[in-house]
């Protein structure tokens, strides 16, 4: 059974995505810039995004096992959403390393609990039968990152930065406001919640999707991190930039739309191999080419491959792989593995890479990370029976 309905969840279940990833609109293409305003070098930048990235290996787990004992995903949203604009309102206020350190810890720490609770609320709420149904409502996402990346790109490129906190500060309070559009409810039981919740991560093609996201995460360090620089350096116009971004989100739209047709037609095994390759392709252009604007539109559709068809691939199999009690822990295991120890570790690397061998170590790094994580999805995943 269902807590509520696809069709009377739609549109709150869209709101809420489309404000949660406008806040990434506003901070995974500019906050490195931002930092760089505050004269942070390479390895502090790479230090502070990494804190940003760390904090999502412990707080979603938190929040999971909070939400699993109450059953109640939205109440634990809310309460992660609100905190996170509280903690924001130091990045208006300081400008020191330590202080910024702290202000991006706590600020992170409570901003990446919601989301995998909201991506267990979601499952939960469209069930086994509107499961496929996902990307339509994801993609809306999408549409708020980019609405964020494009306009705050023409406010940095007609103003400056430093009006970025305020920026993530408004947003932050909309999706908190947004998160009381949905009704919380009791998470039903069902299939699967028998099984431990160390047994299932011990299972081979579990274990493996976790370390191939976390790969896959790994690699995109130097991208989150310093593609916005890299381009500005190269002169690029802050508008072209902020519409490079954007043709990357389009793409990852144009995926999520045709979702549900996709994972009907392919083996998700397949795609995720896909996805794979394509995301090897797109590092090395972004490493040896990005002084031409062609590839770098080129590499842009690419980004529908590295993050929303993996992703997209990822998150169906980690739902069928944890049911029940398991379900929260189960998202916010895999965003812990992914984007938070993969991600901190990559955005650290990245600085420290970037500041010995530039671009092409960088995603040279990141170019090996992804062939390693092929070998591995290809040996050992498979969808559940």
């Amino acid at each position: 059974m269902k807590n509520c309905s696809y069709q009377i969840a739609y549109k709150q279940l869209s709101f809420h995505y489309f404000l949660y990833f406008a806040v990434l609109g506003t901070t995974v293409p500019y906050m490195g810039y931002y930092l760089q305003s505050l004269n942070f070098n390479a390895i502090e930048i790479g230090q502070l995004l990494g804190i940003m990235m760390f904090t999502k290996v412990i707080a979603p787990n938190i929040w999971g096992w909070l939400a699993d004992r109450s059953g109640k995903s939205i109440y634990w949203v809310r309460l992660a959403t609100v905190l996170a604009a509280i903690a924001s309102i130091g990045l208006i206020i300081f400008e020191s390393y330590w202080a910024i350190f702290f202000t991006l810890m706590v600020f992170s720490f409570f901003w990446h609990s919601s989301l995998p609770q909201f991506e267990s609320y979601t499952f939960n709420c469209l069930g086994k039968e509107d499961k496929h149904r996902y990307g339509q409502i994801r993609l809306w996402g999408s549409i708020g990152f980019i609405v964020a990346v494009v306009s705050i790109g023409w406010q940095i490129e007609h103003f400056t930065v430093h009006w970025l906190p305020f920026d993530l500060l408004l947003i932050l309070l909309a999706v908190w406001g947004s998160s009381y559009l949905v009704k919380d409810g009791k998470r039903l039981p069902h299939e699967g919640e028998a099984h431990g919740f160390m047994q299932i991560i011990k299972r081979p093609e579990v274990l493996s999707l976790l370390v191939v996201s976390f790969l896959v995460q790994l690699s995109h360090g130097a991208y989150y991190a310093f593609y916005t620089i890299q381009l500005a350096d190269l002169g690029y116009e802050k508008t072209t930039i902020s519409l490079l971004w954007a043709l990357g989100v389009l793409a990852e739209i144009a995926v999520f739309f045709w979702m549900s047709k996709i994972f009907r037609r392919y083996a998700v095994r397949l795609l995720i191999l896909i996805s794979i390759v394509l995301t090897i392709i797109r590092w090395a252009l972004i490493g040896s080419l990005a002084d031409s604007v062609f590839w770098m539109l080129f590499a842009q559709l690419l980004h529908a491959a590295s993050f929303a068809l993996f992703h997209a691939a990822a998150i169906y199999l980690i739902d069928s792989y944890f049911k029940g009690i398991n379900h929260g822990k189960g998202q916010a295991i895999y965003a812990a593995s992914s984007h938070g120890l993969g991600g901190a570790l990559g955005m650290l690397l990245a600085g420290y890479s970037w500041t010995f061998g530039g671009a092409p170590l960088a995603y040279g790094l990141s170019v090996i990370m992804v062939i390693v994580a092929f070998f591995i999805a290809l040996k050992w995943t498979k969808e559940p029976l």
